[in-house]
């Protein structure tokens, strides 16, 4: 049978921890799913501080994890903790020996300390991208996707939720989808969700560079994103040459006019598709796009899903 160890530390997350005994812990023969072999397995000494404020006791510990098939580290509490020594040394063999190990929301700071994530494309929740960037240039890390299998045998899920993605995803390549949708069916969840990450990262409002000029001509292209902001028209508010407003902005804001432009749409269709019931063709309208087949399609790419799709999960309306 398929052993799964869950690792847990002070201060595991309870959700994530949840996910994974949810998954991999419960008999559900009866309903003609196989069985994992589950084992919550102490790192930090037993009763362990959850999150939530209450402790786990367990009867395992690390010696579970050393023989496990799958390697589940559901969260890490505080970066400026060090993970213990011995515990990124088991991860490292137990990679080397064939052993999957996967990562929920901030549990992947463990696997990149355990240097499992170097030169590899990972994923977190999007709040962590930014420190773990700082931490560990020398992983990919991918904030927009639900979850990353790179064919490697080590799984990183972003924020919360996406465990239960990941697991079934797991589930799905060891007994096929057939088993997997039971599960998803007794969790009473989809068996796939559409789009990525980047669907839930907040919306900010835009940021003002501290250049008085450029900030009163983004005010102004805020405002009447649906005209056609070209760099030209841009530089012109500015009362500078297109290729120093350019130059200027790139300086300022770190991408260039249009990249700005294009996003600034995609954050008013948001707010659009999230607070009132417009169409899509007229939503588009507003915010510059001109068309609907051109709003989906950028989007897609920028938020991971499609338009339809996000007022389906976000509207208040």
């Amino acid at each position: 049978m398929h052993t799964v160890a869950v690792a847990i530390f002070d201060g595991t997350p309870v959700f994530e921890t949840g996910v994974a005994c949810e998954v991999f812990g419960i008999d559900r023969s009866a309903m003609g799913v196989p069985n994992y072999r589950l084992r919550v397995c102490a790192i930090d000494p037993s009763p362990v501080r959850t999150g939530g404020g209450f402790s786990i006791l367990t009867e395992h510990g690390i010696a579970q994890v050393r023989r496990a098939d799958t390697i589940v580290v559901p969260g890490w509490k505080d970066f400026d903790r060090p993970v213990p020594a011995e515990f990124l040394r088991v991860l490292r063999s137990a990679h080397a020996r064939g052993a999957r190990i996967i990562s929920f929301c901030s549990g992947s700071f463990v696997l990149a300390a355990a240097g499992l994530l170097d030169g590899r494309r990972a994923t977190t929740h999007w709040m962590h991208v930014d420190a773990l960037a700082t931490r560990f240039p020398q992983v990919r890390w991918d904030p927009s996707v639900l979850y990353i299998d790179d064919g490697s045998g080590i799984f990183t899920a972003a924020g919360t939720a996406a465990g239960i993605d990941l697991c079934l995803h797991l589930v799905r390549q060891d007994h096929g989808t057939e088993v997997a949708n039971v599960v998803a069916r007794r969790m009473v969840v989809p068996p796939h969700r559409d789009g990525g990450q980047a669907q839930y990262v907040e919306a900010p409002l835009p940021s003002v560079p501290s250049d008085v000029g450029l900030s009163q001509t983004l005010e102004w292209a805020t405002a009447n994103l649906d005209d056609a902001l070209t760099v030209e028209v841009l530089a012109r508010h500015a009362r500078v040459s297109p290729r120093t407003f350019a130059r200027r902005f790139k300086a300022a804001v770190g991408e260039t006019p249009l990249q700005w432009v294009l996003h600034q749409r995609v954050l008013a269709a948001r707010r659009l598709l999230e607070s009132t019931d417009l169409g899509i063709d007229l939503i588009a309208s507003r915010v510059g796009f001109g068309s609907a087949a051109s709003l989906r399609v950028h989007f897609a790419r920028v938020v991971g899903t499609s338009p339809t799709a996000y007022r389906s999960a976000f509207s208040d309306t």
